[in-house]
């Protein structure tokens, strides 16, 4: 094998990489826009005229970050989107991903908590150099509710854990991180 024929193929090795970072990267920023109620990282993962289906309702992924704050903030005090497994296909500028996700939501009575399990189903586009959702399905598959308590059996407010907040005075979003931030239950 000759020196330029090993330095092209590590070249696209390299591309294909860094591609399937770009674009796990997209959806996970997704995923932590819908937790921190980031309107700005929600839909910055869809690219214009990018599609989310919910259940039988599609939006636009312009809207999807103001209908996910409501949707969440009515049902639920604190929301958690876990992405787990995540497999890709990538050809030139256009890509198929398929990611578990784990839902947790706590009720605002902050008593129950639901986990919601299922897949982002993505296709995604490479435009001017950024990767993009243009069309995003949701499955549930598995749906569990149970009591909110700690595993000592206590419930989370007053426990003195620090608390993850909507909005950018979470602790995430504090530059340096310090001891001196966030809420506590």
């Amino acid at each position: 094998m000759s020196s330029e024929h090993r330095i092209a193929e590590l070249e696209r090795m390299l591309q294909y990489l860094v591609d399937r970072q770009e674009i796990l990267d997209c959806i996970t920023r997704t995923s932590r826009g819908n937790d921190r109620f980031d309107i700005d990282w929600i839909v910055g993962g869809y690219h214009e005229g990018g599609i989310h289906e919910l259940g039988q309702k599609q939006i636009t992924g312009a809207e999807y970050g103001e209908h996910a704050n409501h949707a969440h903030g009515a049902m639920c005090s604190a929301n958690l989107h876990n992405v787990t497994m995540h497999s890709c296909e990538i050809d030139g500028d256009v890509a198929h991903a398929e990611s578990y996700v784990i839902g947790m939501f706590l009720d605002n009575a902050c008593e129950k908590s639901r986990i919601l399990a299922g897949r982002y189903i993505d296709r995604l586009e490479r435009r001017d150099g950024r990767w993009g959702i243009v069309l995003r399905r949701c499955t549930v598959e598995v749906a569990l509710e149970g009591a909110a308590l700690l595993p000592n059996g206590s419930p989370l407010p007053g426990s003195g854990y620090l608390k993850g907040t909507r909005g950018k005075g979470d602790p995430a979003y504090e530059r340096p991180l310090s001891l001196a931030s966030g809420e506590r239950w």
